[in-house]
């Protein structure tokens, strides 16, 4: 008589979640997968993981649902363990979580890096970070400049964000802004892939990130995986960067998984140094050297970049920045606070004015004052934020999401672009990638056989 298999409840957040199931459970004949639940992105729940996706076993697909349900619903369906596989949370939360799995009568677990990373045939650069915001766009966007300078394909791979049609967007791969149109991609989803395409580099991102990599390979002399959140990478890093944060100086210690990141990274980039106190680049390198003495420790800045020049003294002007920076990232400013801050801007407060999801959003992140966070998950959700900006009494929008909000909302205000760039103060980046490139034989790899491509194992 066949054993029964042990229930599985995997918390999620529509990325890390899909992955941790392909690379464990899908296939695996010791679980049954009963259901993911959904946080931190709005209108995941309700829908499910499909069964062209979850593969034998699973001929309803996996219903996805309300994390608020999981005490519960581990009690209802007999749930024998809850996995978490989402990021950017306290590591108290993730306690909270935890308790909640144990008091219901399931055991909690935190899928490692040897059961759910893959490996490449190619070289892999990853870039992480501590926390959400903290500078990995602006550094990975150097990083494909470096390498391709040295004369070397580079693709990158981004961590997931499949808010839509998840068949559809299995494996996809973008090369200009009109295939993030055909794939209808959300404003979260455009502002990582855009400065990207801008560039002239190739984007895959999806759901099945086994044959995302094998499509990426067949592109690439070199893998570059930009990561979400402060996630650790799906692809085993030949040289892992994580960026800290020192205008949020310990969360290096006290988030999950930003900490097992910080502790892991082969260069931590300190970021932020030219606007960040004194005391917090103190603290993040202190803390730098005590939990990773082995990593290159190096300093950076984020120039504030403006797409054109504009006289702000004295203007009243909203600040629209980055939402999940501002939102589960925690922060409450930007690029475009700063710069319109330093040319006198007057600060329109949006929160009067903000309509509907864009409302709820100021309700759910009290931290947000004089900034509007560029929320765009669905059309409804841009159509309520074009109603906030029209609404707003601001003479000029300043952008310092890293998306052309202008092809998005049509608004009368002019919207002018503001951007960080990355500015690698100590060379260090510089130096790590030229050491990387000299040891890594770029191109002349082998395919590694099957058994080490996918290190998939029980956890």
């Amino acid at each position: 008589m066949a054993a029964e298999r042990e229930r599985v409840v995997i918390l999620g957040a529509a990325g890390r979640d899909f992955h941790t199931f392909n690379m464990v459970y899908r296939g695996n004949p010791r679980y049954e997968v009963v259901a993911f639940t959904a946080a931190q992105i709005p209108n995941i729940a309700g829908r499910s993981y499909p069964a062209s996706l979850a593969g034998p076993g699973y001929p309803r697909g996996v219903p996805i649902v309300l994390e608020e349900e999981l005490f519960e619903l581990v009690r209802r369906e007999k749930i024998d363990r809850v996995v978490l596989a989402y990021s950017d949370l306290p590591h108290i939360e993730v306690m909270h979580k935890a308790s909640i799995a144990l008091a219901a009568g399931a055991t909690f677990e935190l899928p490692g890096p040897e059961a759910t990373t893959l490996r490449s045939s190619k070289p892999v650069v990853s870039v992480c970070a501590v926390r959400t915001g903290a500078g990995k766009s602006p550094l990975t966007r150097f990083v494909s400049r470096t390498l391709r300078a040295a004369g070397h394909r580079v693709v990158v791979v981004r961590h997931p964000m499949p808010y839509g049609d998840l068949e559809a967007q299995n494996v996809q791969r973008f090369a200009t802004r009109e295939d993030l149109d055909r794939a209808h991609c959300t404003i979260e989803e455009r502002e990582e892939y855009e400065p990207h395409l801008a560039e002239g580099v190739v984007v895959f991102a999806g759901v099945d990130y086994e044959k995302i990599l094998r499509a990426a390979e067949a592109e690439a002399d070199i893998v570059l995986w930009d990561g979400g959140n402060n996630d650790l990478p799906f692809y085993r890093p030949d040289l892992h960067f994580v960026v800290a944060d020192p205008h949020r100086a310990g969360h290096e210690l006290a988030y999950h998984p930003g900490e097992a990141n910080f502790r892991q990274a082969d260069v931590i980039v300190v970021s932020k140094t030219d606007s960040a106190p004194p005391e917090g680049i103190r603290t993040v390198e202190e803390n730098a050297r005590a939990a990773n003495p082995r990593a290159r420790l190096v300093r950076s800045a984020l120039r504030i970049a403006p797409a054109e020049t504009v006289a702000l003294a004295g203007r009243k002007v909203l600040v629209v920045e980055d939402g999940p920076t501002l939102t589960h990232g925690g922060m409450g400013f930007g690029a475009a606070t700063l710069f319109a801050q330093k040319e006198g801007a007057l600060l329109v407060d949006p929160r009067a004015t903000a309509v509907r999801s864009i409302a709820e959003v100021y309700r759910h992140y009290p931290h947000l004052e004089r900034v509007l966070p560029a929320m765009g998950y669905g059309p409804e959700q841009v159509h309520d934020l074009e109603e906030t900006i029209r609404g707003s009494g601001a003479e000029l929008v300043l952008d310092g999401s890293p998306v052309d909000l202008a092809r998005l909302v049509h608004v009368p205000q002019r919207i002018l672009n503001v951007r960080y760039e990355f500015d690698d103060l100590t060379g260090g980046v510089q130096e790590a990638l030229t050491a990387f490139l000299a040891r890594s034989a770029v191109g002349a790899r082998a395919a590694a056989p099957p058994a080490a491509q996918r290190r998939a194992r029980s956890p």
